[in-house]
C-alpha cells in the first residue's frame, strides 16, 4: 500500500502487534524494512515491547532515516528497553512512556531523540503521577529532546481540574486532558 499513497504520510506500523515478536519470522520483518526502504517520503514508526530481539537482529536490518523505531517503558523495572534501544543503528529512536504507571528514572532518555508519555485510561486504568511527568519533561529540556505528552488517561489523573482539553470540543483533547502547567506540549523531531 505505502508504494500507492500520492502524500507522505507518517505510519505507525503495526499498532496493535509487535514486529519484533520472537513469532514473526527475520525474513518477514526485512521484507517490512525494504518497503519502508522504498517508500523514504513516509515516516514509519516502529514501537515494541521486545527490546531484546531488536537488538539482536538490529544490525542486518537496513536502516534509513524515515524508520523511526521505539520501545515502550512504562516503568523503571523495564528501563532496560531505552539501552537496548540505543544500542541499535535507528536513526531516530525514541521512547514511549506511556502508559506510565510507575516512576522512569529520567536518565534513561541519554541517546534518545523523542519522548512520548501518556497515562493510563479505561476501565481499571492505574493512575499516572504528576511528578513523574514532570521529571521525564525537564530531563528532556535539558537534553533538547522534543516532549510529547499525550494524555493524563482519567479526568481523576489531572491535577489540574480546569484543563480545557479535557472536554470533547477542545482542538487537542485528550482522555484525561493533556496540558502539562497550563501548556500542550505536543512536539515531534524534526
Amino acid at each position: 500500500m505505502p508504494y500507492n499513497w500520492h502524500k507522505p504520510k507518517v505510519v505507525f506500523v503495526n499498532s496493535m502487534s509487535d514486529l519484533f515478536h520472537k513469532d514473526v519470522p527475520l525474513d518477514y520483518i526485512q521484507k517490512v524494512f525494504s518497503v519502508m526502504n522504498e517508500t523514504p517520503q513516509h515516516t514509519y514508526q516502529v514501537l515494541t515491547k521486545r527490546s531484546d530481539r531488536l537488538k539482536e537482529i538490529a544490525a542486518v536490518l537496513p536502516w534509513t532515516k524515515n524508520i523511526w523505531m521505539g520501545v515502550s517503558v512504562e516503568n523503571e523495572k523495564v528501563s532496560f528497553r531505552a539501552r537496548d534501544l540505543v544500542a541499535t543503528p535507528a536513526m531516530t529512536k525514541f521512547l514511549s512512556i506511556e502508559p506510565l504507571i510507575g516512576w522512569v528514572n529520567p536518565k534513561c532518555l541519554k541517546g534518545i531523540d523523542w519522548v512520548i508519555v501518556g497515562g493510563e485510561s479505561g476501565p481499571g486504568a492505574r493512575p499516572i503521577e504528576k511528578e513523574w511527568v514532570m521529571e521525564l519533561y525537564r530531563e528532556s529540556r535539558k537534553q533538547k529532546i522534543p516532549f510529547f505528552f499525550k494524555q493524563w488517561g482519567k479526568k481523576e489523573f489531572n491535577a489540574d481540574p480546569l484543563d480545557p482539553t479535557m472536554h470533547k470540543s477542545h482542538k487537542f483533547y485528550a482522555k484525561g486532558g493533556c496540558q502539562l502547567d497550563g501548556e500542550v506540549r505536543r512536539r515531534m523531531p524534526v
